[in-house]
This record gives structure tokens, C-alpha cells and sequence, in this order.
């Protein structure tokens, strides 16, 4: 999750928002912060994609479709790839489960390989799947991902995976709030991850300690801003939020670059940042 990012599915506010009045009917309904400004998300998402631009060789946008809703601009969720093509999911979060179904006809469109698909009461989201290396895959066990889901996911991945690790994640804010593993740790390069400590379990924390990872630690006002959600370009090359000094001081001194897009509309207001509006397809 860390290494050159090389083709990446993303989707533009214009066929996720739609328009303002589509924003004013939904945002409620999807648990938004507040309604966000639809030509400001536009301008916001537009930074967003010049700095992906300057790094990443193809970029593959999702199509408009009515089974969906707000949001799927959080690409990542429906889908996770492994090395040899993409896992079809299922989301805790029922309002999204019809992404699923749009992503896979996308990915038989573009002729992505798709390797497994998550089946009966299994529900997971993309965003509680992390991939420590090349070997090591950590999916957090909560509200929006279940045991059976799990059970799958360590079939499917079997052949591509050493180690298999099941966090447990808390209950923190509610079931009705996003809490995914990726809400606590970004990994930006093989040994430096940024991370918010108080939700960790200690077996976890203790374990990227003991494999030489360099923690940067976010504060609390920076996690409200998405501070923890930083999209690896290349190693120790990251997207953040505007917004979030300490992160970003930690993540230079730590010899990273640094890129800042505008993020209030199009991220903080859903609680998706710039991981959550990618879903990379090729790192290499």
C-alpha cells in the first residue's frame, strides 16, 4: 500500500454528488457532517486529481449510476486488490452494497481480473483491509466487517498471503459511525506508518514496533480532519488533507513529500480522505 501507485479507480463528484439538490435530498440520509457546497467539492476534487496526475501513469474513473449513492466518490470501499486482481465485497453499511455490483461490471469492462467475490452474510468494506507488505494482510473485525467475511477473505487470499492478522476493532463512536482499520493507520513506506494510537489494540501497536515500523502520531483534532488518512503516491510520497500541521511536520521530518489538496467538501463532510477516494489498482 505503499509502493509507486500505477493505475488507480476514482469517482468524480459529478456522477457521485450529482448536483446540489441531489447533495440537499441525500446527505442526511447517508450521515454526512453537514450538506456539502457541490461546486466547491467540484474545485476540491479537481486539486485532488492534479496531484494524482503528477505521479500516477493511468486513472480510471467510475461511471454515474442511479443504483448508487453520495457515497461511492469513496471508491475504495466495494473493492480490494490483490496481486492478481480485485476481491468483489460486500459493505457493512447497506446503503453502499449496490457499489458492489456497478464495480464489478466496471472492472468486466476495463478487462481487470477479478479473483473472488464475498458471498452469503458476509459483509466487509475495503477500508478495514490493510496490506502491511507484500505478505502480511490485517483486516480489522467490526462493524462494518464480519467474522464470515473474514472466514472468506483468508480463503481467497491464501495463496497470496504468509501471515493473516484479525484486529479487533471498538466500538468507539457507535454503529451508526465509520470506523474502519484504515481510520487508525496509513502505511507510507515499508517502516512508517501514521497512526492514531488511542484506538489501537496494544497487540497491534506492539506489533508494527517490533517489525521496525516508525509510528507517526496523530493528535486528536488532526484525526477529526482525517489526519491519519494519508494515500501513499510512492514511498514516503503521501496525499494528506489540508489542515493537519503536526502530521504533516512528523511526515517531513521523517524525509516524506507532502502534497495537501482542500478536502472540507469532498472528504471530512463524509468522513472519507484521500485513501478512501482511491482504489489502487497496480502498485509496483
Amino acid at each position: 500500500m505503499y509502493k509507486s501507485l500505477e493505475r488507480v479507480i476514482v469517482k468524480h463528484p459529478n456522477e457521485a454528488f450529482i448536483s446540489q439538490e441531489h447533495l440537499a435530498n441525500q446527505w442526511k440520509v447517508f450521515n454526512y457532517l453537514q450538506e456539502p457546497d457541490f461546486e466547491e467539492a467540484v474545485r476540491e476534487y479537481k486539486g485532488f486529481i492534479e496531484i494524482l496526475d503528477k505521479h500516477v501513469a493511468q486513472i480510471d474513473y467510475l461511471p454515474a449510476s442511479e443504483k448508487v449513492g453520495l457515497d461511492s466518490i469513496y471508491a475504495h470501499d466495494p473493492v480490494k486488490f490483490t496481486p492478481a486482481g480485485a476481491i468483489i465485497l460486500k459493505s457493512g453499511k447497506k446503503l453502499r452494497q449496490p457499489e458492489a455490483t456497478v464495480y464489478k461490471e466496471f472492472l468486466t469492462d476495463k478487462e481487470i481480473p477479478i479473483i473472488g467475490e464475498l458471498t452469503g452474510e458476509a459483509v466487509c468494506d475495503g477500508g478495514d483491509i490493510v496490506w502491511l507488505d507484500d505478505k502480511t494482510l490485517v483486516v480489522g473485525r467490526g462493524y462494518r466487517t464480519n467474522d464470515e467475511a473474514i472466514r472468506q477473505l483468508k480463503e481467497i487470499t491464501a495463496p497470496y498471503v504468509d501471515e493473516f492478522i484479525i484486529v479487533q476493532l471498538p466500538h468507539d463512536l457507535g454503529v451508526e459511525e465509520c470506523l474502519h482499520l484504515m481510520s487508525f493507520i496509513s502505511m507510507v513506506d515499508k517502516d512508517l506508518a501514521v497512526v492514531y494510537s488511542p484506538l489501537m489494540p496494544v497487540f497491534f501497536r506492539q506489533l508494527l514496533i517490533e517489525r521496525g515500523i516508525q509510528l507517526i502520531e496523530v493528535p486528536k483534532e488532526e484525526y477529526d480532519n482525517l489526519g491519519c488518512n494519508v494515500l501513499a503516491l510512492a514511498p514516503r510520497v503521501c496525499v494528506l488533507v489540508e489542515g493537519n500541521q503536526s502530521t504533516k511536520k512528523q511526515l517531513l521530518d521523517a524525509g516524506a513529500t507532502v502534497y495537501e489538496y482542500k478536502g472540507q467538501e469532498i472528504s471530512v463532510l463524509g468522513t472519507g480522505g484521500p485513501t478512501c477516494l482511491t482504489s489502487p489498482v497496480i502498485r509496483n
